[in-house]
């Protein structure tokens, strides 16, 4: 059997595999996708932007301070399901994935997190924290050139969150960032199955620059709230807080938890 052959069997059973998580999906709640408005229940916030960026960097932070405040906390990762994760493991190593596969092994892995972890947590009245959430699935399916209404049809069952943070800085930035910590850049990582560039570092950097574009959209029409990364991590934290803070008072956390919010937030004197 030649390797083409191989490639095929391979991906027809990621697809199926996908498939199945797609149709398990289908029996979610039937909450749609509006921002979580019940005060009983906990408070969705997400942060996007490409890698390098420092969005995980600004949430983790987020978690410490949230967590401080004695508040119910969870945080959750793109591509992080344990039942789906190994599959889609094996797929990237082989160069099997089309961008449709692709596509719908992510959205397996999100809608098995969604069910067992996000919106129970929500409803037990936690802050889910993802690091990434439906809006990176929509700009890098759409680059990889997945249909927009197909890819935003899969998602549309998940709650739009409370709050999303992107945090907007320069491709070239992003991607000095990421080279220093990696000497050699993944298949699927540099977009190297787009056929981009043969330089695969070349390729990184045309494949992000094609994701903030699709993010600078997502800022207008899915309300995302853009982000300096720029500047310093202290200073965007601040700016984090004070969202943060903003929607709880919205929401009806309570003005004693607010004021112990911003009595945490506030700048340490210094010695």
């Amino acid at each position: 059997m030649d390797k083409t052959t191989h490639a095929g069997d391979g991906e027809a059973r990621s697809g199926r595999a996908a498939r199945k998580g797609m149709r398990s999906r289908a029996k979610l709640s039937p909450r749609r996708a509006s921002a979580v408005s019940d005060p009983s229940a906990g408070r969705l916030i997400a942060v996007e932007g490409v890698d390098g960026s420092g969005k995980s960097t600004q949430l983790h932070l987020l978690e410490q301070w949230l967590r401080h405040q004695n508040l119910k906390v969870f945080k959750t990762d793109w591509n992080s399901s344990e039942t789906v994760k190994q599959i889609t493991s094996r797929g990237k190593k082989k160069g099997l994935l089309t961008p449709t596969t692709f596509s719908l092994l992510h959205a397996t892995d999100f809608a098995d997190r969604y069910e067992r972890n996000i919106l129970p947590l929500l409803e037990a009245g936690y802050f889910v924290l993802a690091d990434r959430y439906i809006f990176t699935a929509y700009a890098r399916d759409i680059v990889r050139g997945c249909h927009p209404g197909w890819v935003k049809k899969i998602y549309s069952y998940a709650l739009k969150p409370d709050l999303t943070f992107y945090f907007r800085v320069p491709v070239d930035i992003a991607v000095s960032r990421i080279l220093m910590g990696r000497p050699k850049l993944k298949y699927y990582e540099a977009g190297m199955d787009m056929n981009l560039s043969n330089d695969p570092y070349e390729s990184y950097r045309i494949f992000q620059g094609r994701i903030v574009e699709q993010y600078e959209s997502l800022v207008e029409s899915e309300g995302l709230v853009a982000i300096d990364a720029n500047r310093g991590i202290e200073e965007q934290q601040v700016e984090v807080r004070e969202r943060v803070m903003k929607l709880l008072g919205e929401k009806g956390i309570g003005a004693m938890k607010t004021e112990a919010l911003q009595e945490y937030g506030k700048p340490r004197p210094r010695a």
